[in-house]
């Protein structure tokens, strides 16, 4: 588990706006800071990867570089990750993408169940995955998506992506995947409230970005 705000970076900052309710409203810089952050993790993840040499020719000269073996495909759980996912993408521009749906259904009194309404993605069998979800809060909704996934194919290896966790949601990964895995988080926060969401957290990750939803 990598967590970027355990080392002072500009991490700290991004995320201090977007939980600050005098800064967070401007939607088009939550937006800014969600994709920010998905280009820090982008880049820590990136050391992670397989990489091959390639020549190359310059204006002077030619030399050896490191480029990546292989690109990874990226799943975005929408809707709140769209922005996150835009970061993701903005570093592995050459990678495949993929889509799933996901929503808290509440309808039944003091439960919440996950949902998912979409999935659409590329084949992942052997390919390094990078399932992208801004908050992991109760870690249902990420369980479910991997659970989707691996009906399609298993990947090599997942990498999960959230700009702030819970310990709740933690600990649900760890008893409820058994695929190989790895957490990169933004930061981990206290708790989760009776309605299992994040505390001390930022609110809804999704209205914030996109504006409140019926």
């Amino acid at each position: 588990m990598f967590v970027l705000s355990d080392t002072p970076s500009l991490a700290n900052h991004f995320l201090r706006e977007m939980r600050d309710i005098r800064i967070q409203n401007d939607r088009m810089r939550f937006r800014r800071n969600l994709e920010r952050m998905g280009e820090l993790m982008a880049y820590e993840i990136s050391k992670s990867f397989e990489y091959a040499v390639e020549e190359i020719e310059t204006p002077l000269t030619s030399l050896s570089t490191l480029v990546p073996a292989e690109q990874p495909v990226i799943i975005s759980v929408m809707r709140a990750s769209l922005p996150f996912y835009n970061g993701f993408l903005n570093y592995f521009d050459q990678a495949d993408s993929g889509f799933i749906g996901a929503f808290r259904d509440e309808s039944e009194p003091g439960e919440i169940t996950i949902q998912l309404g979409y999935h659409a993605s590329p084949s992942v069998e052997g390919r390094v995955l990078i399932l992208a979800d801004p908050m992991l809060a109760t870690g249902k909704s990420l369980v479910e998506s991997i659970q989707t996934i691996l009906s399609h194919g298993t990947p090599k290896h997942i990498h999960i992506a959230a700009v702030i966790a819970a310990p709740e949601g933690i600990q649900y990964l760890k008893e409820n995947i058994s695929c190989s895995y790895s957490l990169w988080l933004g930061a981990i926060d206290e708790k989760l409230n009776d309605q299992s969401y994040i505390v001390p957290g930022l609110g809804d990750a999704g209205d914030l970005a996109f504006g409140p939803k019926l």
